[in-house]
């Protein structure tokens, strides 16, 4: 089927869920959960893989492009966020006011960090979609739940790697990164893989109500236009 040039309410709907989990993603992300005495992982790994499981429906549903208009629309926001974040920080603040510490632990952030999180989430992200998309093709639209899985395996491992090399690399012992790493790819694919009877339900009951289920046939993957 080919691609609505339209945007329908529920497509506008999605797309807020999916910024709407990437912004609180990156705000939860400072927190640190002790899974356990030899696992730490950030706050973020409880929201984060949402916004991988809402791509696969864009891309299921709607192709490529329209999951390429939102993954740059969340990256934009994201960035906003971030601009306002170190903007609201910088402003003088009265001396009776003593939360100021507080207030940059929770929203400020390191330009290090900020590039790994913008770095790990684009190619991430597209990784994921591009390879979901041609494997839509290829299987004929058929075993979606191999398809999400696998494109997550990629897209998240892209993730993982790049955002703690880049934000970690050489600020503590290489074995703890690694573990990291490790954990956090984990705990990412299997909340996929947890959550893939819901990602059925959903894709179905939108290709129902959309009347719409596209095949990325003879396009070229190009990451801003096209």
């Amino acid at each position: 089927m080919n691609e609505s040039k339209t945007v329908s309410k529920t497509f506008m709907c999605i797309g807020i869920i999916f910024v709407s989990c990437l912004l609180l993603s990156n705000l939860i992300a400072g927190k640190m959960w002790a899974v356990t005495d030899d696992i730490t992982l950030p706050a973020a790994v409880i929201l984060f893989p949402l916004t991988y499981i809402i791509g696969d429906v864009f891309t299921e549903v709607y192709g490529f492009r329209k999951a390429r208009s939102i993954i740059w629309l969340g990256f934009v926001c994201s960035f906003f966020a971030v601009l306002i974040y170190i903007i609201t920080i910088a402003l003088p603040h009265p001396g009776y006011w003593e939360n100021q510490g507080a207030y940059e632990a929770v929203l400020g952030t390191t330009p290090r960090v900020a590039v790994a999180s913008f770095a790990g989430y684009l190619f991430g992200e597209f990784s994921n979609s591009i390879i979901l998309s041609k494997l839509k093709v290829m299987s004929k639209g058929k075993k979606l739940w191999v398809r999400t899985i696998l494109s997550t395996v990629i897209g998240e491992g892209l993730d993982s790697f790049i955002f703690i090399m880049i934000s970690f690399w050489g600020t503590m012992e290489n074995s703890v990164v690694l573990n990291m790493i490790l954990f956090q790819y984990l705990f990412k694919v299997a909340y996929e893989i947890l959550f893939t009877p819901v990602t059925y339900l959903v894709v179905k009951l939108i290709k129902r109500k959309e009347g719409i289920d596209v095949y990325d046939e003879g396009i070229k993957y190009n990451l801003v236009k096209g």
